[in-house]
């Protein structure tokens, strides 16, 4: 297929040509100096001109060269692009949710309140903690949210006990964590402090206690970890934390493959976020918002941002005053309603056994990938992974000089995106991969078969793979210059 580059809608324009056909105003006595002020009115806007038909051909153009998820496999490591139910779709855009204002009177929303309270309660039995906020916008907006009640709490620690002198300004984070983490960290206006993973990918149990101390405020973990690993040592880690007086932080980016299964408040953790634009099937990147709820103990659960939903008799309330050491508002509203509503239809419709059999269905299906191409490709944990897994293109680059982006650019030609590829960082040339559970047996195999055919291709024809993509509409492209060298078109 030859490169077709898709005109600007702007280029395409021609003077004069419209796309609607509007009936002269005919509300009695106005005209639009009276319905508009005039400081607003604008005469001459930069606007195309093209018919309907047009218009139609240039957005479905478009839109058949996008991938998503209704289209396509989605291996994209750490992200859980699963199948989102149309149901929940159809559900979040019913009048009662679509038609109404955050600054209605409550009376007038309460079965939107009684929805936020319901979920909350069952986000505490899903995940054992004691009350959550749905604020948060997304999975960074829940780490900040959680680092600033960190905060709060070590400092009203220090004005309650005066003795404690020592300034807690660290958050330790592992080697394997999410990017987004260590600049949270910065944000808040705490110092990052690594800790190195062992060879089995838990957190180095001897490096955390080199690096916790007095001036620890607390640790900030995935688990299972990027590498798709569950931590074997995570009590341990979280006894050592508390016992130096930090508290637990789990960034909860996607939590499927704990559904059901285990609980981060039992395995120690004070607070955590959960995206539920990610486990709970919700459109996410370029389809949607996303969600990031943040989940406290009874240490945090003071801090939580306001307004919280509370139950009073047979009604639900809006309530800040009850909560004079929370941090305040971190959204300006209640969070992205719109999201909740999605992830609480999927929960209600699984319940409890079903979302057990969403983690199980996940890991199942990433042990089975993984397995599959580990002959093909280096493995650098070979242990039970869970929900995902990280392979590498070390083998590749080392014989043929084929990179893990080279791979990642073949794969659009079977028709499948790339996974997640150079993360985590301690993993060379690394591929990571997620297939959830919403995918066949006969889909992996497929995507295997794919995998396993461009490992061969490196060996038999490496620049074949080297100047991948040969299939889509654009071919390959120069990410470094692309980069830097900007040229923006509105």
């Amino acid at each position: 297929m030859e490169n077709k580059t898709e005109q600007l809608i702007f280029e395409k324009s021609i003077p004069g040509r419209k796309a609607y056909s509007l009936p002269n105003l005919d509300v009695p006595g106005q005209n639009l100096t009276k319905l508009i002020p005039a400081e607003a009115l604008r005469h001459n806007l930069n606007l195309p001109e093209l018919a309907e038909v047009d218009v139609v051909r240039h957005f479905t153009n478009l839109s058949r060269r996008n991938f998503g998820v209704d289209n396509g496999f989605y291996p994209l490591g750490s992200c859980t692009m699963k199948y989102n139910p149309k149901v929940n779709e159809e559900i979040a855009q019913l009048p009662g949710f679509t038609d109404i204002h955050p600054l209605q009177d409550e009376s007038e929303v309460q079965g939107v309140l009684e929805l936020l309270y319901n979920f909350e309660q069952y986000l505490c039995a899903i995940f054992g903690f004691k009350a959550f906020t749905f604020q948060p916008a997304a999975g960074a907006h829940g780490e900040l949210t959680a680092l600033l009640m960190i905060k709060a709490y070590h400092q009203q620690q220090s004005t309650v006990d005066c003795r404690l002198s020592t300034v807690r300004n660290k958050i330790i984070i592992p080697d394997s964590a999410h990017g987004t983490n260590p600049a949270s960290v910065s944000l808040v206006g705490y110092q990052a402090i690594v800790v190195k993973s062992d060879k089995r990918g838990n957190i180095d149990l001897d490096e955390l206690r080199k690096v916790v101390g007095d001036d620890t405020a607390g640790l900030m973990v995935t688990n299972p970890n990027t590498l798709g690993l569950f931590d074997e040592h995570i009590l341990d880690v979280a006894e050592i934390i508390h016992k130096a007086g930090g508290l637990l932080y789990y960034d909860g980016a996607n939590a499927n493959a704990t559904l059901g299964v285990c609980r981060p408040a039992d395995m120690g953790f004070d607070v955590a976020h959960f995206n539920l634009h990610k486990t709970f099937a919700t459109p996410h990147g370029c389809g949607g918002p996303g969600a990031g709820p943040v989940g406290v103990g009874e240490k945090l659960e003071p801090y939580l941002p306001v307004p919280r939903v509370i139950k009073s008799a047979n009604s639900f309330q809006l309530s800040a005053d009850r909560f004079p050491k929370s941090i305040g508002r971190v959204h300006s509203f209640h969070g992205n309603i719109n999201v909740i509503v999605k992830a609480y239809a999927y929960v209600l419709a699984l319940g409890a056994k079903g979302l057990r059999e969403v983690s199980e269905n996940a890991v199942l299906n990433a042990n089975y990938v993984m397995n599959k191409l580990k002959d093909y490709y280096y493995l650098p944990y070979d242990r039970t992974c869970q929900h995902e897994f990280v392979i590498s293109a070390k083998w590749q680059k080392e014989k043929y000089g084929v990179k893990a982006l080279d791979i990642a650019k073949r794969l659009l030609d079977y028709g499948y995106h790339p996974p997640t590829i150079y993360f985590p960082l301690i993993v060379e040339e690394a591929l990571m991969i997620e297939p959830t559970e919403t995918e066949s047996k006969e889909t992996l195999d497929a995507f295997c078969d794919a995998m396993i055919a461009i490992a061969k291709e490196c060996e038999e024809n490496p620049d074949l793979v080297k100047n991948a993509p040969h299939t889509t509409h654009v071919k390959r492209l120069d990410e470094a210059r692309a980069a830097r060298d900007l040229k923006l078109r509105f």
